[in-house]
């Protein structure tokens, strides 16, 4: 993770940038599919958790040779009207180093019912007493809203900023440009 390249959202009166946001991010999430590539991360220069923003910039963090191939193919076709492309750059020497995570609530207990009732072989007024509607977990992180290729459905990507760490921790990102351990450089 020792290069970087902003990708800023141009402000759009038509289309509200978290819309923007979450098109550019889904055309990126089917870029690192195709690639198979497990060595570009993302981060959010602008996330907040007060008021919950991922801002409009999406960095991504890889090798000089990850990134140039990334953004020299035509995977932002459609997307150039919306966004500046910065160039390749180094990271700075004086970045930090943070995890970009996601997390999955358990927000629908019907669901959660359903499961408890198949594994432990119990009745659906035995699984709602267990678990009650007041279980639904609501996360106050912020999100990106995307579309499954697979499902058709949308769903939040929940993103989660770890604590600053002293040293920085290797490992592979998936798909979306996140690990569960592995930090980027934030700044």
């Amino acid at each position: 993770m020792d290069h970087f390249v902003d990708i800023q959202l141009r402000p759009d009166p038509e289309i509200a940038a978290h819309h923007l946001l979450g098109a550019l991010y889904a055309k990126l999430h089917r870029a690192l599919v195709a690639r198979r590539s497990t060595g570009v991360a993302v981060c959010f220069p602008g996330y907040q958790s007060r008021p919950l923003s991922l801002g409009t910039c999406l960095r991504l963090l890889g090798s000089r040779v990850a990134l140039d191939e990334l953004t020299q193919s035509n995977w932002l076709s459609s997307m150039r009207d919306h966004v500046t492309v910065g160039a390749v750059a180094g990271v700075p020497a004086t970045a930090t180093h943070r995890t970009l995570r996601r997390v999955q609530a358990k927000s629908n207990p019907e669901r959660l019912r359903r499961r408890l009732a198949k594994r432990h072989g119990l009745n659906e007024a035995q699984a709602r007493e267990r678990i009650p509607d007041s279980a639904a977990e609501l996360l106050q992180l912020p999100f990106v809203q995307l579309r499954s290729n697979s499902t058709g459905q949308t769903f939040p990507l929940f993103l989660s900023l770890g604590t600053v760490q002293a040293v920085p921790l290797p490992g592979e990102f998936n798909a979306y440009g996140l690990s569960q351990h592995a930090t980027t450089p934030w700044f």
